[in-house]
């Protein structure tokens, strides 16, 4: 009877939701979480009602790149209220669970799929453009328990140019194919670099794997970003390039991924199964 109940909780949130969308990757190093990151503050300042949830975790990194790493979330005996990033932004994490940020989180898989589910039946929400969720990288417990929990859900997969990054990719793909995700595309992180002193172009990770990848694998190719210092820089100071370093290469290339990811059809209510 209890599962029914976390179930009922968690269809109930979710029908307030209006577009899920899962980003991962194949490996770690790719800047997947600062994508995730971004793609929540960029559709919270288009007006967009936004959620984002961070499952890494074993490596939650949403609220430091968010800049509320020094806030918690308000927890009664029933409800869990998010953490408010701006005035269209909300954020979820296990960091805010935390007594002490250094701490590891040593669980295994169920114990992992059952805060995900409280993540998902017992947070308020409340009515959501969008769910922004950033799972660690690879095809184990988290995004598997994603795909499993929330019905309708989009999958954006980051990689990096070079062949070891776009290899564990395609498998990224293939994964969410396989549960039933719609792959809205790649993202082809750390594509080049331009240099500050001289203007000149520098492929260090090579260029156009993921493309290739999504042309071989039929999948949306989404764009590419390119290599920042600054990115580090505001990422590690809790403010999201797509905020603050608006007049970039980086940045008008990340845009116009949004742009793309708005457009791009994504399920409606009619369409999603029901909670298994």
């Amino acid at each position: 009877m209890a599962v029914k109940d976390d179930e009922a909780k968690v269809s109930e949130r979710l029908a307030r939701i209006h577009n899920r969308v899962l980003v991962f990757s194949g490996k770690g190093g790719v800047g997947k979480s600062t994508v995730a990151a971004n793609l929540a503050m960029a559709l919270s300042l288009r007006g967009e009602k936004v959620g984002a949830l961070d499952v890494d975790i074993h490596g939650p990194n949403l609220a430091k790149m968010l800049g509320v790493e020094d806030r918690k979330m308000d927890i009664s005996s029933d409800v869990i209220t998010p953490v408010q990033v701006n005035e269209n932004l909300k954020l979820v994490s296990m960091s805010f669970l935390l007594e002490n940020p250094d701490l590891p989180v040593i669980w295994r898989g169920p114990m992992k799929m059952k805060v995900i589910q409280q993540f998902l039946g017992d947070v308020d929400w409340g009515e959501l453009d969008w769910l922004i969720i950033d799972s660690p990288p690879g095809t184990g417990d988290e995004p598997l328990s994603v795909a499993q929990l929330i019905p309708g859900t989009g999958a954006i997969i980051v990689t990096t140019p070079q062949e070891m990054s776009v290899l564990d990719s395609r498998k990224a793909v293939i994964f969410a194919m396989k549960l039933n995700l719609k792959v809205l595309g790649i993202i082809e992180n750390m594509s080049g670099l331009v240099c500050p002193h001289c203007g000149w172009r520098i492929d260090l990770f090579k260029t156009g794997g993921g493309e290739t990848a999504a042309l071989e694998l039929g999948v949306p190719f989404l764009g590419r970003i390119p290599i920042d210092p600054q990115i580090v820089v505001s990422g590690d100071a809790g403010n999201p390039f797509a905020e603050v370093l608006t007049d970039t290469e980086a940045s008008q290339a990340f845009q116009k991924i949004v742009d793309q990811i708005m457009n791009n059809p994504h399920p409606s209510k009619s369409d999603q199964r029901s909670t298994p």
